[in-house]
């Protein structure tokens, strides 16, 4: 067989980023003068800052208010964001079978690597600011054979790259939504992944 390794989203897979989230949306509308709506803002985070910026500020905004966002969050987003329930186990079940953690995220790398340190969680490769069917290609590079998401654009990238889908209900997607984007498998949290892994290989 040849080596395991298995890719994991970020972002309300991992970790729950929805608090940090918020404060740096809230500190980053008080230096532009814009009342944010956070908590609908942060109820299906996953695509890119930008697409989540755009209703709010005019285009010619976006570049630098993105900039400034990606620039407050160490400040406000790393040690307010706990991981869920189950990563820390999930990543050791890989662990055990002698796998790779690969972790492909739509986030800014810098910001993703300080969550990883903070957290502590045992990632070999992390690779930032990929969205949708973009993971495919890094999938593909680290020869992954699951990639573990919230998102149906996390399925959608898995399904690209031509590897087992798994989506855990972290995030904002619904069961019913995350099946007809196409997954494999659903899973109410990252603390059901070990037993999937282990059926998954048999």
């Amino acid at each position: 067989m040849p080596d395991l390794v298995v890719g994991f989203d970020l972002d309300l897979t991992l970790i729950d980023t929805a608090p940090g989230f918020q404060q740096v949306l809230r500190a980053l509308g008080a230096e532009l003068e814009v009342e944010f709506p956070v908590e609908e803002m942060t109820r299906r985070l996953g695509p890119p800052l930008d697409m989540l910026l755009a209703p709010y500020l005019p285009p010619e905004r976006i570049p630098a208010a993105g900039e400034r966002f990606r620039a407050l969050y160490p400040d406000h987003a790393i040690t307010t964001v706990p991981v869920l329930p189950g990563a820390h186990e999930a990543i050791a079940a890989v662990r055990r079978l002698g796998g790779r953690v690969v972790v492909v995220t739509g986030k800014y790398a810098p910001n993703a690597q300080l969550h990883i340190d903070h957290t502590g969680l045992d990632v070999d490769v992390l690779e930032g600011w990929v969205w949708g069917v973009g993971k495919a290609d890094v999938l593909r590079r680290e020869a992954a054979s699951v990639y573990v998401g919230d998102h149906v654009h996390d399925v959608e990238g898995a399904l690209a790259a031509g590897v087992t889908s798994v989506s855990v209900l972290t995030g904002g997607c619904t069961a019913g939504e995350l099946r007809a984007a196409g997954t494999h498998a659903v899973l109410d949290s990252l603390e059901d992944f070990p037993d999937l892994l282990s059926g998954h290989l048999r």
